[in-house]
């Protein structure tokens, strides 16, 4: 579930189709930066009620989908 809502969202940010985002791709390959990360944080604190905080190292959409699906699980 967590891996494709986050898809989705990026999907929908970044006009890209979903079945072209893999769990390698990087932020930078979306073209998305580092303002553009902190909106996405904000939208998934809300979707998935957690406390979410960009980091560098999280910089390829696995990273992202396994960050946030270890903050569920806590919540």
């Amino acid at each position: 579930m967590v891996k494709e809502e986050i898809i989705n969202m990026l999907a929908e940010a970044t006009d890209k189709d979903a079945a072209e985002i893999e769990m390698e791709t990087t932020f930078a390959d979306l073209g998305i930066d580092s303002l553009d990360m902190t909106e996405m944080a904000m939208d998934l604190e809300d979707k998935f009620g957690i406390e979410f905080t960009p980091s560098p190292e999280i910089n390829t959409v696995g990273k992202l989908v396994e960050a946030v699906e270890k903050l569920v699980a806590e919540a």
